[in-house]
């Protein structure tokens, strides 16, 4: 059975153990954000020096990486662990994806210091700022991300609604 919450409270303490600078991203803070639907991972971004350190820190959980991950949406470093049942991707902040509006490749460049800090589980940690998802999120243009834009853009018109 899967346990987000002791997964992410186990990476989050891995990182700042290890003094790692690092954002969520993706569908976790989209769903922080208030997006209503199933997470499949908990995404993390971190320079590329630091993975090395994660993956040596989480050796009996890693189920991929890290090494080079390709597919039709991104090119980039990953490692992939999985934590009671829940998968975790810690990805490079440099990558690559596949822009569906423009056909082709884009480099991106993440950066970790352009966040908001917000409380999940008890925990105040560096998210991904709203815009910055929406825009990623309509570059890569896949099914899951179009209805989190739609989801996103009806709280952010709510949220300046009031």
């Amino acid at each position: 059975m899967r346990d987000t919450k002791k997964a992410f409270l186990w990476i989050i303490d891995v990182l700042e153990t290890n003094k790692i600078v690092y954002k969520i991203s993706g569908g976790f803070v989209a769903r922080i954000y208030g997006v209503n639907r199933e997470l499949a991972d908990i995404d993390i971004e971190v320079s590329e020096k630091d993975i090395l350190t994660i993956a040596r820190e989480a050796k009996p959980y890693i189920k991929f990486g890290p090494e080079r991950y390709q597919d039709e949406n991104w090119d980039l470093e990953l490692l992939t662990l999985e934590y009671e049942g829940q998968e975790i991707d810690i990805a490079c902040a440099e990558a690559n994806i596949f822009n569906q509006e423009k056909k082709q490749w884009e480099k991106t460049i993440s950066d970790l210091q352009d966040i908001n800090m917000t409380e999940v589980y008890g925990k105040t940690v560096p998210i991904e700022k709203m815009d910055t998802l929406i825009n990623y999120k309509i570059k890569l243009g896949r099914e899951v991300d179009i209805e989190d834009v739609k989801q996103l853009s009806e709280i952010k018109k709510k949220m300046f609604a009031n």
